[in-house]
């Protein structure tokens, strides 16, 4: 009988009551079965706008507003008539730069400031210049267009693609796949040394994390460019454009570790995948994008990234410091607040204090 009551007051806690509600709240919290059923719906939540993001920015993109330079006098009515004629057929507004001369406007598609030259010097005649490497997506829509639009008011138009892409690439899609490469396996890279190498102090991690961004962009920028030719890259370059990227990417993760604990891959793959890689600019051109997308993709690393190795590819004498200063900036500020931040935790205290 006794050993039956001391029973009873096992199973309902202390004095032999049943537990509170603040009792079984804590129980539930300590039971591994409430973060699986965050992650339930979690995961279904992440998969439905992960769905959402790439089909809104990709399925159907539209251009907005595309900026092209125009040779010629501006009196011109063939060319008038012709660039009223594009804007009516794309169902958006060219983006008009004049220039006097044709030099000047083929410098402004060197610095990527134009996607497109027309040139109406000539009386009823029209020379369409596109630069595919500027954009592909852009440059087909184009070329797709001037001939009807041609026809339609009595012009004639030449299209030539003065800048196209490289033979093995001629999509243009191949930097989208190495810099989408570059981000992911770069936060992946730092979820695994946590769960794997979770002792690692803040400043041994962070030169890990280097070790493995350097040896991975050098794995991915082979294997595109030596083994399967795809695209010819100027090798160190990329390759030390593919580092920075992958140590963004893994020290992005590490700042919100610090910062919200076992759940920073949300914020990550949102920041990353969600919006970053829609946004980059890389599969289809900002152009061609939603506004919203447009604007913020060059503000983010793998907008950056793909901005940087698509110049230094094909516009290398038109070098731009901004895609570098983006992704250095997001590094410098994630690597400040994890080292910060990881030598202030209590555990990190205690250990020390253990080990001195």
């Amino acid at each position: 009988m006794a050993e039956s009551s001391a029973q009873d007051r096992h199973v309902h806690g202390a004095h032999g009551r049943p537990p509170t509600r603040a009792e079984r709240w804590e129980a539930a919290k300590r039971s591994p079965l409430l973060p699986a059923t965050v992650l339930v719906f979690i995961v279904a939540l992440v998969a439905g706008l992960f769905a959402w993001s790439y089909t809104y920015a990709f399925a159907n993109p539209m251009p907005r507003k595309v900026p092209t330079a125009v040779v010629g006098p501006v009196n011109a009515t063939h060319g008038a008539v012709f660039l009223a004629g594009m804007e009516k057929a794309l169902d958006a507004s060219l983006d008009v730069h004049r220039y006097a001369r044709y030099a000047g406007a083929k410098d402004a598609v060197e610095e990527q400031k134009v996607f497109a030259i027309f040139d109406v010097r000539q009386e009823r005649k029209v020379t369409l210049d596109v630069s595919s490497a500027s954009g592909a997506s852009v440059a087909e829509l184009l070329e797709q267009a001037a001939p009807v639009v041609a026809r339609a008011v009595g012009t004639d138009v030449v299209v030539r693609d003065i800048n196209p892409n490289q033979r093995g690439d001629p999509r243009g899609l191949a930097i989208f796949y190495i810099s989408l490469a570059a981000v992911v396996v770069g936060f992946v890279g730092a979820i695994q040394m946590s769960v794997h190498a979770k002792a690692l102090n803040p400043g041994v991690r962070i030169a890990f994390t280097l070790a493995y961004s350097l040896l991975g962009a050098f794995a991915i920028a082979a294997m595109v460019d030596w083994l399967l030719h795809a695209i010819d890259l100027p090798f160190v370059r990329a390759w030390l454009t593919l580092t920075l990227t992958m140590f963004t990417a893994g020290m992005v993760f590490l700042m919100f570790m610090v910062l919200i604990g076992r759940w920073a891959i949300i914020p990550t793959w949102g920041l990353m995948v969600l919006i970053g890689n829609p946004s980059s600019g890389g599969a289809v051109s900002w152009p061609l994008l939603p506004p919203f997308l447009g604007a913020i993709g060059r503000w983010l690393p793998p907008g950056a990234t793909i901005s940087a190795i698509h110049t230094e590819v094909y516009f290398a004498g038109h070098p731009h410091a901004f895609p570098f200063l983006v992704l250095a900036g997001w590094a410098l500020v994630s690597t400040i607040v994890f080292w910060v931040r990881e030598h202030r935790r209590p555990g990190r205290r205690i250990a020390a204090a253990h080990s001195a």
